[in-house]
């Protein structure tokens, strides 16, 4: 009695702490300074996500060369690779069609019966190859951070846990050196997600529960709700924040 008493304590711990993280962030102006950060970033296509996942697996906030400069005031690093992705680039051409009753929509005819055509101008769809850069290939102002504060502390029954998590994670989930400051991430394209080792035990469970939500939630061979409208970052990494409150929160209820 006295072990599982200590357990919930523990996972209270945990809970208690990412609670109070969530509560000061979305009453702080940090959270107002995130969110209009985020909305200069611009929301890629799926195919785009796709080329920068499969190039840049640990990329999270990705821009243009010039709109690094323009918008957040930072700068590529020398000698940093870009990502290369499409861009949209239509063209316009003029073609001679049918002309069509604007009520009825039949062709209109002449006085001979012949039917009569009009000069239209029409866009045709084309795209080329540019470059974007992941964050941390910049340098300048600071960007502003939705993440709460690193967790350190240790968690009772930690092993169990990570069984749990990792059962019901729809991907695999490793435990690897990754470069730069990247806690976690989930790759759609390699179909697993990566978390940072040698971290405290709280904060394992964290990023392995927010990178297995974002698996969850925004991969759309799992979540086939193909109706469903497009989710900016913002709205993801939101969703993925809450979501792994409310599964380490289920813990303590138990």
């Amino acid at each position: 009695m006295a072990d599982a008493k200590t357990e919930k304590q523990k996972v209270k711990e945990i809970t208690d702490k990412l609670e109070e993280g969530l509560k000061e962030l979305f009453e702080s102006e940090k959270y107002k300074n995130y969110l209009s950060t985020m909305s200069k970033f611009h929301n890629y296509s799926v195919n785009n996500t796709l080329l920068i996942a499969l190039q840049r697996p640990d990329a999270s906030l990705v821009a243009g060369y010039q709109a690094w400069q323009r918008n957040f005031n930072r700068h590529v690093n020398k000698g940093e690779r870009g990502i290369r992705i499409l861009a949209p680039a239509p063209y316009k051409i003029k073609e001679e069609r049918d002309k069509l009753d604007p009520v009825t929509g039949e062709v209109m005819l002449d006085k001979d019966g012949m039917p009569q055509t009009e000069e239209v101008e029409v866009k045709i769809p084309a795209f080329r190859a540019v470059s974007v850069f992941d964050v941390k290939q910049t340098s300048g102002e600071p960007i502003p951070e939705l993440e709460a504060k690193e967790l350190l502390s240790t968690v009772e029954g930690y092993g169990d846990f990570v069984k749990a998590v990792t059962f019901i994670a729809p991907v695999p989930i490793s435990f690897e050196d990754i470069p730069g400051d990247s806690k976690g991430f989930f790759s759609p394209a390699e179909k697993r997600i990566a978390v940072q080792e040698g971290m405290s035990e709280s904060q394992t469970l964290k990023t392995m529960v927010h990178e297995t939500a974002h698996s969850m939630l925004h991969d759309k061979e799992v979540n086939k709700d193909i109706l469903a409208p497009a989710k900016d970052r913002n709205t993801k990494e939101v969703e993925a924040l809450y979501s792994a409150f409310q599964n380490v929160n289920h813990f303590k209820e138990c």
